[in-house]
């Protein structure tokens, strides 16, 4: 219903509506939800179709303007009212609750278990913080968000040229980063092709910042192979009766041509060690695997 009303009105308005409503939550902080539950990606591996699940949960309500709200990742300078404000107000929220536990509310943004400093802000801020992090078939996973950022104009080689230039484009960009906290990097954040899918050293970030048994990963090929039975498994895993979703779709998926096989076949094995490094970690072999 958003995106339709967005599409229909012209962008002042719309623009005009956020700032107002950002405006509002500021004002009305204090008055607001954290967040116990944060999806941290990964980017291209199925986050909006868990994050629509969630938000269909009778313990769950959803942030009030939009998915993701990249606060630990490139907006953290705004600072926590500012963050707080995108939540529902904890009265209203408990008054609209459906169900016996909660309410519980969350968020969904792609680029925070990649941010070298995300984990350890969404640790610092959200206390006891419970992180999912949905994982796909890397090689897949690259191909598709080379042709999301081509289509959102972020991106103009070919995908065999981008991967040529992806080492070149990152070298430098985590440490300044990690120097300069204000620093938004455009190639580590739309170029990370291949980096992006190596899971087990962002899993290990996560996990060292909100704790072992705060980190959970979820298997997106798993996941839409048999989705009620891992989602089910999530919501056990969140302390959360379990809920039949009404419908569960693919969403946000993006169609293209095949992938070159040569290019294929040097991406599966340069994943490879990473895959072994994500089945250590989690103790279930990836599906792609």
């Amino acid at each position: 219903m958003t995106g339709r009303v967005r599409e229909r009105l012209p962008d002042g308005v719309v623009n005009g509506a956020r700032q107002a409503a950002r405006g509002w939550g500021w004002l009305t902080a204090d008055l607001r939800m954290c967040p116990a539950l944060v999806i941290v990606g990964a980017q291209r591996c199925g986050t909006t179709t868990l994050y629509r699940l969630l938000s269909e949960h009778p313990s769950v309500v959803r942030p009030t303007m939009s998915k993701g709200i990249g606060y630990f990742d490139v907006n953290y300078s705004r600072g926590s009212r500012w963050y707080r404000g995108h939540f529902p107000i904890a009265l209203a929220a408990s008054v609209r609750r459906r169900g016996d536990h909660g309410p519980l509310t969350f968020e969904s943004s792609g680029y925070y278990c990649y941010h070298p400093l995300a984990g350890r802000r969404l640790g610092d801020d959200l206390p006891g913080v419970r992180l999912v992090m949905m994982v796909r078939d890397p090689v897949e996973r690259a191909y598709s968000a080379y042709k999301h950022e081509t289509a959102r104009g972020f991106e103009t080689e070919t995908f065999e040229r981008a991967l040529e230039l992806e080492p070149q484009r990152l070298v430098g960009e985590v440490e300044r980063i990690l120097a300069e906290p204000g620093y938004e990097s455009h190639h580590h954040r739309h170029h990370s092709y291949v980096a992006r899918g190596e899971y087990a050293d962002q899993i290990v970030r996560l996990r060292e910042a909100v704790g072992r048994d705060h980190v959970y990963v979820m298997d997106a090929d798993y996941f839409f192979a048999d989705p009620r039975r891992e989602y089910a498994a999530l919501t056990d895993w969140l302390g959360m009766p379990r809920s039949e979703p009404t419908r569960i779709e693919h969403w946000n998926a993006r169609p293209g041509s095949p992938m070159a096989s040569e290019v294929r076949e040097r991406l599966v094995a340069h994943f490879a060690p990473h895959d072994e490094a994500l089945a250590a970690l989690t103790g279930r072999s990836p599906s792609w695997r």
